[in-house]
């Protein structure tokens, strides 16, 4: 993300609207800060939770520059999950999203993450967090079929499976699962896929999970990339509908759902819902959390 890209997204983010001010100086606070400290930084996140963080780390930082980098999703996320709810966090990376749904929502995790390096940076903020007891964290990939597949290793938050198009040259070997297989007879609830464009191949191997009638929410990242593989998303899209599921926007100070016609054109995640009664109901009657000293 370009500078004027990141500094117009701290400016109109929603929880920065009372301080915009204040939003800009930890911006350069961190960006001074973390060139002087040789490693990750322990910050404040959302009510008791921590999130070490250091630069470079895209989505990580977005959390200290806003309070919570993808909003709308991770607003979303608060107030649908209760305690000892499970929650699948496919591609979690440093573990945002995990740190959300076990450190404040109590929820069980399933936090998979195949690049061995994030994966590490999970683990502390598991650790920092002492959620070790609601967390199970997987090194591996999450695919249709079992086996091995190549990964980028580089590029942080964007890193992703081999594909025939890539002009990256550092690849790792990871193990990979079908979804099926990792979750047995467990039933989610809530799960989120940010698998950089591999969401097809996920969803191949998840056929027992989402005929789960528990699983009533997913966030899964629909941005084109799928396209490096040769995926098209309308597809993807309809076999969601195919499983009942019904893609909607989410606004968080109202907690009202607005259903779309097809998948968030507005946004890289596009949330899709079933059993859309259920869900109004726990949005409705969810606490309410102060980030930035704004209520939602």
């Amino acid at each position: 993300m370009s500078l004027l890209r990141t500094l117009r997204f701290i400016y109109t983010h929603p929880l920065n609207k009372k301080n915009k001010l204040k939003a800009l100086q930890r911006f350069i606070r961190w960006q001074i800060g973390s060139r002087l400290l040789p490693g990750a930084v322990a910050v404040d996140f959302v009510a008791k939770s921590r999130l070490l963080v250091k630069t470079g780390m895209t989505g990580a930082t977005g959390n200290i520059y806003t309070g919570l980098h993808e909003f709308e999703d991770m607003s979303f996320l608060l107030h649908f999950l209760r305690k000892d709810d499970i929650f699948v966090d496919i591609g979690a990376n440093v573990g945002s999203y995990t740190i959300l749904a076990s450190s404040i929502a109590g929820a069980r995790c399933f936090s998979i993450e195949p690049i061995p390096k994030t994966f590490t940076a999970l683990i502390d903020n598991v650790n920092l967090n002492e959620i070790y007891e609601k967390v199970c964290c997987l090194n591996i990939g999450i695919g249709g079929e079992n086996g091995q597949l190549k990964f980028t290793s580089t590029l942080d938050s964007m890193n992703h499976v081999k594909s025939t198009i890539d002009t990256e040259t550092n690849f790792i070997n990871v193990p990979v699962k079908k979804l099926d297989d990792v979750l047995g007879d467990e039933e989610p609830i809530l799960m989120k896929i940010d698998v950089e464009g591999f969401e097809t191949e996920v969803i191949a191997g998840a056929v027992k999970t989402l005929s789960r009638h528990s699983l009533i929410a997913i966030i899964m990242e629909l941005n084109g990339s799928g396209e490096r593989y040769g995926y098209d998303e309308t597809v993807l899209h309809q076999q969601m509908l195919d499983y009942g599921f019904c893609p909607y926007l989410y606004f968080p100070f109202e907690r009202q759902l607005q259903p779309l016609n097809t998948k968030n054109n507005n946004s890289g995640n596009t949330l899709y819902l079933r059993n859309i009664e259920r869900v109004k109901e726990r949005l409705q009657n969810a606490l309410k959390f102060v980030i930035n000293e704004i209520e939602i």
